[in-house]
Order: structure tokens, then C-alpha cells, then sequence
């Protein structure tokens, strides 16, 4: 098993598949672990991708007592991660909670970051602001992680059934019930810095092409959240799956795989 050392001492698990100086690099979402991917790993590799795949601290095997759980500390990490890695060129897929990740890690990469992906990606905000009034409250957000303390295994079990809009059977939802029970029980931290997100200017300035899935039944994260990168960076592009969830990479993983290589081999 392959770790980065952070600068505060603990460490970030990441699994490295393939060889060569560019790679696609696949960010999960908020309490999950790289084990997201699964279903895209080998597709992607079958195209000659080299794959690097992290977990959040806190979350699946990185260490779980980070003092800081912060969504611009993840992002640190996945920039320490390419450097350590000699990685000359990447292509960032941030998934949910991951997409507000891969949006500061890009930024922060400049020119090495040669693409973005955003799979049902929480960014540029989560809750309403002014002049955009998607996604939830402040207030709901509170509300959520307060619920998420006061019975952290039925609120993650609740969470897991409604992850996907389409059917994918029992046993692929206690399997991702098991996933967020990995995690930090101090990880709803960093749920709770999603309520005073707001990366608009960030995203829109980014100089790179731009890929954001959503999926209309999403009820995570709104999909107009999803649709506002295609409206205000001339780089970008929305693909909609009708009637699917929060993880198309899971509901529709042909589908899925085949839209993530086409935008590959655009951006190659």
C-alpha cells in the first residue's frame, strides 16, 4: 500500500496504476474512499491511462486523527500527491464533494492540470447565495450535520440509500453504507465547510477544458449547481444523464466510462 507523508506528519493512502508523466487522478466524495472508482478503474486503464486514486483524509485507509479536515487541505494534498508522484500533466475528476477539491487543486496546479471532471461536483456552491439560488440553506446544512452527529450510523445508512436515483440492488448499498462508516466520525467537518463554499470566480477563471456530469435525479447535489459551470466558462461542457442520481459512474458506468474517455482522448 502506497501513503503520502503530509507536512503535518500523518499520512493519505493512494493507489498509482500505470506509468508515464500524465495521469487521470480520481478525487471521492465527501465519507467515501478511492473505492468509488472501481467500476472506471479498469476502463480507463484498458485506454493506457495511468490512474492515481486518493483518499481524503479521514476517510477510507488515510489516517483518520488529521487536525485539519479541511476541503483546502485535501486539495493540498493532491497537489503534494503530484509532486510526489513526478506527475507532469494530470487531469483531475472530482466526484461530489471531490469536485470542490479538484476545483482549488486545479487552480493551484495551473498549467500541470491539463483537464477537469466534475461528477455530480459540489462546487462552486452548495447552499444558496446571492445571485445564485440553488442547492439548499446554510441552515439545512447545520441541520444535516447536527443529525449526522446525533446517529452517525443511521444517518450514513440513510445516506447510502439514496446515493443512487436507479435500482442497483442491496448489496451495492450496504456496500457503500460500510465505505462511510470508515470514515472519521469527525469528518462531518469537513461536510460543514460545503454551507461557505463559494468557488464562482475560481471555477469561471480556470483556463482548461471542463467536464461536469449531472445527473437530473440528483439529490445531493442540484443539478443547476452542476449546469453553472457550462454557463459561465466558455471551456466547458455538460453531459446529462436523465433519471440518474448522485453517481452515475455507478448507474450508468458504460455510459459514464465512455463520456470520461471521450473527453480524455478531445484533451490527449
Amino acid at each position: 500500500m502506497a501513503y503520502l507523508k503530509t507536512d503535518c506528519g500523518k499520512s493519505v493512502y493512494y493507489e498509482d496504476y500505470g506509468s508515464g508523466s500524465s495521469a487521470i487522478l480520481l478525487i471521492h466524495g465527501w465519507g467515501f474512499s478511492c473505492r468509488a472508482w472501481d467500476n472506471t478503474l479498469p476502463a480507463l486503464l484498458g485506454a493506457g491511462h495511468r490512474v492515481v486514486m486518493i483518499d481524503h483524509r479521514g476517510c477510507g485507509l488515510s489516517d483518520k486523527d488529521f487536525a485539519d479536515l479541511g476541503i483546502l487541505a485535501i486539495a493540498g494534498d493532491v497537489v503534494a500527491l503530484v509532486a510526489e508522484l513526478g506527475l507532469e500533466s494530470v487531469v483531475l475528476n472530482g466526484w461530489s464533494l471531490g469536485g470542490a477539491v479538484a476545483v482549488e487543486a486545479a487552480d493551484r496546479l495551473g498549467k500541470r492540470c491539463a483537464g477537469l471532471v466534475l461528477t455530480g461536483g459540489a462546487t462552486p456552491i452548495y447552499t444558496r447565495k446571492p445571485g445564485f439560488e440553488a442547492g439548499g440553506t446554510e441552515e439545512d446544512m447545520a441541520g444535516t450535520v447536527a443529525a449526522l452527529q446525533a446517529d452517525r450510523i443511521g444517518f450514513l445508512a440513510g445516506l447510502s440509500q439514496a446515493v443512487c436515483a436507479k435500482e442497483v440492488g442491496e448489496p451495492l448499498v450496504d456496500w457503500m453504507w460500510q465505505v462511510f462508516c470508515a470514515a472519521s466520525p469527525m469528518a462531518h467537518v469537513t461536510l460543514g465547510q460545503l454551507a461557505q463554499l463559494d468557488q464562482r470566480q475560481q471555477l469561471a477563471a480556470l483556463a482548461l477544458p471542463i467536464l461536469s456530469f449531472v445527473g437530473t435525479e440528483d439529490v445531493f447535489v442540484a443539478p443547476d449547481i452542476c449546469r453553472w459551470v457550462g454557463a459561465n466558462n466558455a471551456n466547458a461542457r455538460v453531459v446529462e444523464y436523465e433519471g440518474v442520481g448522485h453517481a452515475p459512474f455507478i448507474e450508468e458506468a458504460q455510459r459514464y466510462n465512455s463520456d470520461l474517455l471521450a473527453f480524455l482522448a478531445e484533451i490527449a
